[in-house]
């Protein structure tokens, strides 16, 4: 037969509401009582009814992690795995549970939203940024609902979020580039309208004009963020006879197209043309030669978002508009200093 508080409290000659007051930490209760009643608690074996605690402490010990789970959402966006991870490594440091949502199938936008919000089910959400978008925010917002948003929204507002700094990842690439030698560089991003793409785009131009070096409009091009878009802009770059010393690639999935086209036009790398690439995930670590990354450490990112989380809990009026975790520069094969 199971321990029950009611053990506890005939075992530590206390009453119930004495237990569960040791149970949930008030300061009111003498260190004397509570030590007899952690002591009974011990002697006995006795585990607290989780929900129980929960309960009379009003919360629920749990926080909803939002976004896509369409299928491929593992190939089409990598990175949500170890933010996740790294947000469930953080809370559950305080007892907390992660419950996965996925917003792939709702009948309207933010109908998941208000589910959590209306059920109190959880005690705050964390969006991945891919699935944040104004309705989600208007509700947010409008019930005053403890959250915080992985990546930056896109549009100006009062949600709380966390981001790494892209237009600073951009900015250590032209640093790279000017470390090496490699003054004409070509640039070839993803879509035009992706923030990722656009802020990397941003912060790598203006870092090498910050040194003396103007990158003409030729030599940067922006895709569909596919494989094939960047074979194809790559292929354009490299058969016009005038070949720049480096290309750097906004993801590594365009990476792998500019590295096909490389090969197939018989280019050596880095001898012939150098490539840099942003991310380590899902690509790099499979091209050959190895390339040199500007990587960001999106697991550390998971684990700020959720001290993040946790402190707005604590303060629920706390905005927080915050660039988290540095990039860092890892040398591969693909640069070199000229």
């Amino acid at each position: 037969m199971s321990v029950t508080i009611t053990d506890v409290a005939n075992e530590a000659g206390v009453s119930k509401s004495t237990v569960s007051k040791v149970l949930n930490h008030w300061t009111t209760i003498s260190p004397e009582t509570a030590a007899r009643v952690n002591a009974a608690i011990k002697k006995l074996h006795y585990t607290p009814n989780s929900r129980a605690v929960s309960f009379a402490r009003q919360t629920t010990q749990n926080i909803v992690y939002l976004t896509n789970l369409a299928k491929d959402s593992a190939y089409q966006n990598p990175h949500m795995f170890d933010i996740m991870c790294g947000v469930y490594h953080e809370l559950a440091k305080q007892n907390y549970t992660l419950t996965l949502t996925d917003i792939s199938e709702e009948s309207y936008s933010g109908e998941k939203t208000e589910q959590v919000i209306e059920s109190h089910s959880s005690d705050g959400l964390i969006i991945h940024g891919s699935a944040i978008n104004q309705e989600i925010a208007s509700l947010i917002i409008d019930a005053n609902f403890p959250h915080i948003i992985i990546g930056h929204p896109g549009f100006d507002s009062r949600l709380c979020w966390v981001d790494t700094n892209h237009a600073l990842a951009g900015n250590y690439a032209a640093d790279h580039m000017i470390a090496c030698g490699y003054t004409d560089v070509a640039f070839i991003g993803g879509c035009k309208t992706g923030y990722i793409s656009t802020q990397r785009e941003k912060g790598f131009v203006s870092g090498m004009l910050d040194r003396g070096y103007r990158i003409p409009a030729r030599r940067i091009f922006f895709t569909d963020s596919s494989r094939t878009g960047a074979y194809n802009a790559a292929h354009s770059l490299l058969s016009c006879g005038d070949l720049p010393q480096v290309i750097v690639c906004e993801s590594n999935t365009l990476a792998v197209g500019v590295v096909k086209a490389i090969q197939e036009l018989s280019l050596r790398i880095p001898e012939d043309i150098a490539l840099l690439t942003f991310d380590v995930y899902p690509y790099s670590g499979i091209i050959d030669p190895k390339l040199t990354v500007v990587d960001i450490n999106v697991y550390d990112m998971g684990v700020q978002a959720g001290a993040m989380m946790l402190r707005k809990l604590e303060n629920p009026n706390l905005l927080i508009q915050s660039y988290t975790t540095l990039p860092v520069i890892l040398q591969g094969e693909s640069t070199r200093v000229l």
